[in-house]
């Protein structure tokens, strides 16, 4: 059984930054590959960041590239997504998943099987 559990979002103005974070649990304690989901209202689900298991690798969609940086703590079994210069575009429920696959950045949401409930960051102007 592999839960994630997502929190850090909120209301921010453009301009401002949000860290989100997303707790992992597992009874095998096993490493994860990660990404980060977002769907805005009447929108379909987009791929935001993604990191591999160890930390080696990372991908980022071109939208927020510069702005966000996705990390994790592996003794904490935590990702972070860090949102900076943040836009009203970026508005959106964000979705933590993963992946048990080593070495991976996966940016397709069918490649994750495990998704947390998610957590809603608004972005006013």
């Amino acid at each position: 059984q592999v839960q994630l559990a997502e929190s850090g979002g909120g209301l921010v103005q453009a301009g401002g930054s949000l860290r989100l974070s997303c707790v992992v649990s597992s009874r095998t304690g096993s490493s994860f590959g990660m990404g980060w989901f977002r769907q805005a209202p009447g929108k379909v689900r987009e791929f935001v960041a993604a990191i591999s298991h160890n930390g080696g690798r990372t991908k980022y969609a071109d939208s927020v590239k510069g702005r966000f940086a996705i990390s994790r703590d592996n003794a904490k079994n935590t990702v972070n997504l860090q949102m900076s210069s943040l836009k009203p575009d970026d508005t959106a429920v964000y979705y933590c998943a993963a992946t048990q696959e080593w070495y991976v950045v996966y940016v397709t949401d069918s490649q994750y099987p495990y998704w947390g409930q998610g957590t809603q960051v608004t972005v006013s102007t």
